[in-house]
This record gives C-alpha cells, structure tokens and sequence, in this order.
C-alpha cells in the first residue's frame, strides 16, 4: 500500500465532519506537503477525534508551532 493511501485510510474517522474536513485537506495538500509537514500531519492524526476536532475548530490550541502551521492549512 502506498504512503498516500495509508494516510488516506488514517483520515477515515469516526465523526463525519472529521472525514469530510481532512479529505479535502489531502485533496488539496498532501503532495505539497513537506517531509516535516508530512511528518506533523501525521502526528495530528494519531490525537483522538475529538481532541483533532477542537484543533481545527480553534477551540483547542495546537499542541506546537509546527502543528499550528499544519492547521492553519485547513482554512
């Protein structure tokens, strides 16, 4: 299976906004990502749903600057 698709598979979550959210975020960053960025997306999607949640909802502050430059990507 190939990089992207593992990914792809990891951002299949359990709340629908979630999976709606992130989908469009690889549609329009996953290959422009760099190897950090790819490397803090990644870590993002190990937090359980709903703490992912209130990070892109600005509700929770990202837990890093890096992780913060990643979010700031879904907007």
């Amino acid at each position: 299976m190939a990089e992207a698709d593992r990914i792809r598979w990891q951002c299949r979550r359990g709340l629908l906004e979630l999976d709606l959210v992130l989908a469009k975020f690889l549609d329009r960053h996953l290959e422009n990502l760099s190897p950090t960025g790819l490397a803090t997306f990644k870590r993002l999607l190990d937090y359980p749903d709903n703490d992912l949640w209130d990070f892109l909802n600005g509700k929770t502050p990202p837990p890093d600057a890096e992780a913060a430059r990643i979010i700031k990507l879904f907007d």
